[in-house]
């Protein structure tokens, strides 16, 4: 600290500022519907009502908050592989999240609840 004080504050505010969020590249959802068709197949609509929500959590910066990293394409699926086999897409999504709701809380409101009908 400086004798007038200024350099505690600046100090403080670039401790806060570092704990925000990254600039990283948005996350994209048209990607992410392609790797998990090629990685667990399903039907086009439970591919693209995940990959809302996990744009919808990405833009939160949530999982950035709460893990220290934004939350990118490769890191959902790697984490929905961990559902069981037989699970749908949205069944694996919900299973991650529910991890993610145990640990910190707060996922509920991006978990699939409801498939559109038709693809």
């Amino acid at each position: 600290m400086c004798r007038d004080g200024r350099a505690s504050g600046f100090l403080r505010f670039e401790f806060q500022r570092s704990r925000m969020p990254s600039t990283a590249p948005s996350f994209d959802p048209e990607e992410l519907m392609t790797s998990l068709e090629d990685e667990f197949g399903g039907r086009e609509a439970e591919r693209r009502v995940v990959a809302r929500q996990a744009r919808d959590l990405a833009d939160s910066g949530k999982v950035e908050r709460d893990r220290g990293q934004p939350l990118t394409v490769e890191e959902v699926v790697r984490q929905m592989r961990d559902a069981p086999d037989d699970s749908t897409i949205p069944e694996r999504w919900n299973w991650w999240l529910g991890s993610l709701e145990a640990a910190y809380g707060g996922y509920r409101e991006f978990q699939v609840t409801r498939i559109p009908n038709g693809d």
